[in-house]
């Protein structure tokens, strides 16, 4: 089928938006491919220092005889979700021998979690992470000495920060190594459901913490459809993994083989084989394109809408909040993942996961198959699921046809006709909803506004039964510059508790909500944020604030907002504690939400 008209004129528009930075992108890109492999241009000393500790090998890297394959690691053991990355050092190395490689581990970048610090000061830490890590990930890989890279990570801000270093080496290939979700425990639902008795009183601390323990309780990543999986669908979509690698388990064979097949491809597709694919050749218009469909889709995290035009800034692409708004428009909701359905990303998997949805809307002609991947040239080859023969990897045919009709749906007959992401342009700025987990019933709220300044200034309000009534609560000085912009999932199960009682509610705040969050409607990343002078600065208590999602909008109604002083927030307490001091350039410098929020791109 051909290409639907809207992606294509999406597409078109971001490519001359972002003429002048990807040419640029890309001369600086062909200049630093032409030098050829890497070390052959260091010095005998420095050589000798990057191979001593390399034993038989010294010698095949010393004469660039072998591709030399550099690891960058987000492990640690305290997250699940990177622990299992503690074993792909040495799995790798032994992989790449066995092809005439060789690998060597050029760093390791840090691995928050945004589930550890929700509602706590290391939050205001988590979006800035994400540069952190492109930063470390750049010192680990500035020793040139590698043909090609691998990166293992997973979570929220780690991919998106590996994704900027990559893009910034994007000279040399890239491959994407996941570690897999942890396999199920408690539903999902049901700890939502412990989580809102407790915010009640009716279940008890030992309650919670039983119910959080069986959600979450092994190795690997979270099983809702937050951040760090949309990350994992990402991957796939925009052809840095390889086919099938996003959804397999940890420390089962089937991942240990996607592993190896990872690692060998990386040192098939260096610049000293016939198959040469630096990364920036990857990291196209189109591509970004995919990932965007893809997020509408499969109605992923909202923390995307900040990372991929971080993503592509760093590849010379310049996207904007029209383009996800545009996209969502023509994208049909396929899937229904927690929190927009009752499944978690195992089940989702098992319907027929991500071959299913690529097969679909690949026919629908929803994506760019004239893409090139690290599997080779073609989306086509995302339609292929990896299975395990005799040990190694093989490649057959996905599930085209759905194996859960309530988890997975063709795009002929979906779960909503538009994808899950909303722009709001109005007289309070602009934003983003995450409008597929909302019922369309609350997708219009219009009531007066509460305004607060920080997420434990709204629990105290509650408790004290001061939010009884049709309520718009606004959290503001909660974007980047004021304090990190930290994610706001703790005031989930309180606004879920109004809006059950019966209540009109809704969320606006230049603040983020997790991936995790769902069925209130919540108007989210509004910028310019109140620390930089936007509209939210003036909203006094009592005003009202109309959020239409069906529209488009978000506005207060019946003020003149040029009449009214710019509210002052008390923010000194932000540069202080748990690491808050080393982020003061960051507060300082950081770009505006609907850029991407970046520091160093």
């Amino acid at each position: 089928m051909s290409l639907n008209p809207t992606i294509a004129a999406v597409t078109d528009r971001i490519r001359k938006r972002s003429e002048t930075t990807r040419g640029a992108y890309l001369d600086l890109m062909a200049k630093a491919a032409s030098d050829g492999p890497r070390r052959g241009h260091i010095s005998c000393s420095g050589q000798a220092h990057a191979f001593a500790a390399m034993g038989e090998q010294k010698d095949d890297l010393a004469a660039g005889r072998a591709p030399n394959i550099g690891i960058i690691t987000a492990y640690n053991d305290m997250l699940s979700a990177h622990q299992p990355f503690e074993t792909y050092p040495q799995l790798i190395k032994s992989a790449a021998r066995a092809v005439g490689a060789t690998a060597q581990v050029a760093g390791g970048v840090p691995a928050m979690c945004d589930g550890v610090t929700q509602g706590e000061t290391g939050m205001e830490l988590s979006l800035f992470s994400r540069d952190v890590i492109a930063l470390a990930a750049g010192v680990g890989l500035s020793h040139n000495v590698f043909d090609a890279t691998v990166y293992l990570g997973v979570c929220d801000k780690i991919i998106p920060g590996l994704v900027i270093a990559a893009a910034t080496f994007g000279y040399i290939p890239s491959v994407f190594l996941p570690a897999g979700p942890m396999v199920s425990g408690l539903p999902n639902d049901q700890k939502a459901k412990v989580r809102q008795q407790f915010a009640t009183g009716d279940a008890t601390r030992e309650d919670l913490m039983a119910a959080e323990m069986a959600s979450y309780h092994g190795p690997g990543t979270c099983t809702f459809y937050g951040t760090a999986n949309t990350n994992q669908m990402l991957m796939e979509f925009m052809g840095l993994h390889l086919p099938g690698a996003s959804f397999v388990n940890p420390n089962t064979p089937l991942r240990d083989a996607l592993t190896v097949a990872g690692t060998e491809r990386a040192a098939a597709i260096t610049s000293l084989g016939n198959d040469f694919r630096p990364v920036c050749d990857i990291l196209d218009e189109k591509t970004f394109v995919n990932g965007l469909v893809g997020l509408m889709a499969t109605g992923g995290s909202t923390n995307l809408v900040l990372h991929l035009p971080a993503m592509a800034r760093a590849a010379g692409i310049i996207l904007d909040l029209e383009d996800f708004d545009d996209i969502s428009k023509v994208i049909p909701l396929m899937a229904k993942v927690y929190p927009n359905g009752l499944a978690d990303v195992n089940h989702f998997h098992a319907a027929g996961g991500l071959q299913y949805m690529i097969s679909n809307l690949l026919d629908a002609g929803l994506l760019h198959d004239d893409v090139k991947t690290v599997a080779g040239d073609g989306l086509s080859h995302y339609r292929n699921e990896a299975a395990l023969t005799d040990g190694r990897i093989t490649y057959r045919a996905g599930a085209t046809t759905t194996l859960n009709e309530k988890i997975l749906r063709p795009p002929s007959d979906p779960f909503a006709a538009t994808g899950g992401l909303v722009q709001l342009n109005g007289n309070l700025g602009r934003g983003v909803m995450k409008a597929s987990a909302v019922a369309p019933e609350r997708h219009i709220v219009e009531a007066p506004a509460r305004v607060f300044h920080t997420q434990d200034a709204v629990k105290a309000a509650f408790k004290a039964g001061e939010l009884a009534q049709d309520t718009i609560i606004v959290v503001r000085f909660q974007g980047p510059r004021s304090n990190g912009m930290p994610e706001l999932h703790g005031l989930t199960p309180t606004l879920s508790i109004m809006q059950d009682r019966g209540l009109k509610v809704a969320l606006v705040t230049d603040g983020r909500m997790s991936g995790a969050s769902g069925k209130v409607p919540s108007a989210i990343h509004v910028s310019p944020e109140a620390a930089d002078g936007g509209p939210l600065a003036k909203i006094q208590d009592g005003d009202i604030i109309r959020l239409d999602a069906t529209k488009g909008t978000i506005d207060v109604v019946g003020v003149d907002l040029d009449t009214r002083d710019l509210a002052v927030a008390d923010l000194s307490g932000n540069g202080n504690g748990v690491g808050r001091e080393l982020f003061e350039v960051f507060r300082q410098n950081v770009g505006r939400a609907s850029e991407g929020a970046g520091v160093v791109v």
